[in-house]
């Protein structure tokens, strides 16, 4: 009886539980420690955003409601147009160069025994500031080959193949026998005869700009059946000394000026001045006109210009990626050291070479952290400010311009924090996607 009885009295009363964390600390607790980052997120995160979305909707004064107006500048200020586009361009291109190029180092660096060395290069620039990467490459991309690295290692490359002019801004003195010809070349004023001698007196070559061939001018000597004459450099230092369209003793020679003979606008005969600007031509150039072709006068190669309109976004682009490819590398690294080797060697053994390796193989096992590391990096190029703002030259700022930048003109210099704080909450819902994205792969990664 006692038994049954006890079997039918109804269960007391549970004890409540305990209020407690996952950890174990009481939850007034841990909401007492977490008060303080509580107030600074607010302060520095939830009220700024919310001024801002507040303060997008009101005019330049502040005073005025003035609705979507400033939204509806975001697509037609041309200004705004130009960052939206570029920053297009940087989404695009700046994370997958810099995630491609993080993934081939992190698979090239396996295979060698420097690999920790190269690493730590390669991640080096990632202790230096935006500030200061900007500065370095805005050096680097000077138009000057003296100073621009860039430029210096195009224009060794750009003269190994192409010669240089070594005259580039000669031309022709008072009461010379030349005159323009168009295009930047220059010709006789009257056609040359066979027996007689020509001068071709030129000035405006500086004269450590001369090439190193030259030499004292020879005056020219009549030749039977032939044409021939000088070339050379009519200017002697010191006031009315120097003959005027006559070799002087101190004058020097345009070494390897190419001299044609024209007929009826057809090169019949052509030569090159020795080192002390003398030079003979065939019977052929009787009746000729002489000509100096531009190509003798064309302005040395200076490279390309960088941060003009055209390549500005590239260059800069560039300069992201020598800062942030090393970031791609670690996170790739760290990804393929966790790539089970059985799976490799056993892809190898069925015959695949490295090429499908990697492709068939690594690939796809990387792709979970490659997604992370893309879209790490696709939010951090959508604020991208630095790197413009300090390369960008102010006559290709327009040209180079994205959403951060035109926010701090737009807020700063044109005095308009209407449409500034438009931008922000654009470039907000232009974010929170791409951080919604990668909070979910993250949470499925950690489910897995």
């Amino acid at each position: 009886m006692a038994s049954t009885a006890a079997a039918g009295t109804p269960p007391g009363p549970v004890a409540p539980k305990s209020r407690k964390s996952v950890t174990g600390t009481r939850r007034a607790v841990a909401v007492l420690f977490l008060l303080p980052a509580f107030v600074l997120l607010g302060a520095l995160v939830v009220y700024p955003i919310g001024y801002s979305v507040v303060r997008s909707f009101y005019d330049q004064s502040g005073d005025g409601f003035a609705g979507f107006d400033n939204y509806e500048a975001l697509f037609t200020d041309d200004g705004i147009r130009t960052a939206l586009k570029n920053n297009i361009i940087w989404v695009v291109f700046a994370p997958a160069v810099a995630t491609a190029l993080g993934l081939v180092f992190a698979v090239l660096t396996e295979r060698v025994r420097w690999g920790t060395a190269f690493k730590l290069v390669v991640f080096m620039p990632m202790a230096i500031s935006m500030l200061a990467a900007g500065i370095i490459f805005r050096l680097v991309y000077d138009q000057d080959p003296e100073k621009g690295v860039a430029n210096a290692v195009w224009v060794g490359v750009h003269d190994t193949f192409a010669q240089a002019s070594a005259f580039p801004k000669a031309h022709p003195g008072r009461q010379s026998p030349l005159e323009a010809a168009g295009g930047g070349a220059f010709v006789t004023k009257e056609p040359v005869r066979a027996g007689e001698i020509v001068v071709l007196p030129l000035v405006g070559v500086a004269p450590d700009q001369l090439p190193d061939a030259v030499a004292k001018a020879v005056a020219p000597r009549a030749e039977s059946g032939k044409v021939t004459g000088t070339t050379w450099q009519d200017f002697t230092r010191g006031k009315g000394v120097g003959t005027l369209n006559g070799v002087d003793p101190t004058e020097v020679g345009y070494a390897g000026m190419k001299i044609e003979a024209v007929k009826d606008g057809e090169v019949v005969a052509s030569t090159t001045a020795g080192d002390d600007g003398t030079f003979t031509l065939p019977a052929a150039a009787d009746g000729a006109q002489l000509r100096l072709p531009a190509d003798n006068f064309k302005e040395p190669y200076n490279g390309l210009d960088w941060l003009g309109p055209s390549l500005v976004t590239p260059a800069i682009i560039g300069s992201y990626v020598w800062m942030w490819a090393g970031f791609a590398m670690v996170l790739i690294a760290a990804g393929l050291a966790g790539v089970p080797r059985e799976l490799l060697e056993a892809a190898r053994v069925d015959g695949a070479n490295e090429w499908q390796v990697f492709r068939r193989v690594t690939v796809p096992m990387l792709a979970p952290v490659l997604a992370v590391v893309t879209v790490t990096l696709m939010i951090n190029v959508l604020k991208i400010f630095d790197l413009v703002f300090i390369i960008a030259p102010g006559s290709a700022q327009d040209d180079a311009n994205v959403l951060a930048l035109e926010l701090y003109r737009k807020g700063f210099s044109e005095d308009q924090p209407g449409i500034a704080s438009a931008i922000s909450v654009f470039l907000l819902l232009l974010v929170i996607p791409v951080m919604w994205f990668n909070v979910r792969r993250l949470r499925r990664e950690v489910r897995r």
